[in-house]
């Protein structure tokens, strides 16, 4: 058995989680459900001061996505739609249901949180038979995501109640900016690519309107309250992803139950040709 710790010595996260596992064995065996008490942790972190603490590959075609993720598929498939932010793996997990044919992925930078949903997978896979289309995996989608995801490989992206960022001088730290949009451009698939957000404070949701109205890889798709669409003729007239993106993550219930409101906004990545010429006034947005 390892010494403990003493008191004035600090431990990270994940150190603290390895000795309590050698110490006590796992909070939870692996195909069990578990208690989503023993994973909590803070809402949000600073996704800009994790330097060197995260593994990832130095480009897409180096990772392994069915080693340890997704043992059942094939080894040339990939994700194909992404719930940035995943939390607790409420979204993830509906939408594997949701869309059979598509291989999810929730990522996730907070260790405990991923660790828990982990779990959850493994316990409908073992138990159900079920979300074998599903996985999660640690890792800065803000820094990275293009060395685990090619070039218009990604179908969907989904950001869900992000961390608004209130202050001015952390909005460099939100989730949807200039720069960040062209790489979630250059990773969904041009005239198929859905980008999702939603969350439950206006001011980020207009933030999120202005900033992906002004990049020109991006069309607004017009989405009444029922997800009808108005203005988008390849989408099919109801988007089932909506609806479970606005009840399904814990978040999303937690505003229900507090009766608050939701604001969601749905973009198309348009395709290369379409997209109007790109000068440094239009594409952020000033006029000239």
């Amino acid at each position: 058995m390892p010494p403990s710790p003493s008191r004035n010595e600090e431990l990270t996260v994940e150190e603290h989680v390895r000795l309590k596992k050698s110490i006590n064995g796992p909070i939870t065996q692996e195909g069990d459900r578990p208690q989503k008490k023993f994973y909590r942790q803070r809402a949000h972190c600073n996704p800009l001061s994790h330097n060197d603490t995260l593994d990832y590959p130095i480009r897409p075609s180096d990772m392994d996505w069915t080693t340890e993720l997704y043992p059942s598929l094939d080894a040339t498939q990939a994700p194909t739609v992404l719930d940035v932010g995943c939390g607790f793996g409420g979204l993830s997990m509906a939408l594997a249901t949701l869309l059979p044919d598509h291989i999810i992925l929730g990522l996730e930078i907070r260790v405990k949180v991923t660790e828990y949903v982990r779990l959850r997978i493994a316990h409908a896979r073992q138990q159900e038979n079920t979300h074998h289309n599903c996985s999660v995996l640690r890792t800065n989608s803000m820094k990275v995501l293009t060395n685990y995801f090619a070039q218009a490989s990604i179908h969907k992206l989904f950001f869900c109640f992000p961390d608004p960022q209130f202050k001015r001088k952390n909005h460099c730290r939100r989730i949807v900016t200039d720069r960040l949009l062209s790489q979630y451009a250059y990773v969904l698939k041009p005239g198929i690519g859905r980008l999702y957000c939603i969350t439950d404070v206006k001011e980020l949701h207009d933030w999120h309107v202005k900033h992906c109205d002004a990049h020109p890889l991006f069309r607004r798709i017009v989405v009444d309250d029922e997800g009808l669409t108005v203005n988008d003729q390849i989408q099919s007239d109801v988007d089932p992803c909506i609806e479970v993106m606005r009840t399904a993550t814990e978040e999303g219930k937690k505003v229900e139950r507090n009766q608050g409101s939701k604001y969601f906004a749905v973009y198309k990545r348009i395709a290369n040709h379409e997209a109007s010429k790109v000068t440094a006034s239009n594409f952020f947005g000033m006029k000239a």
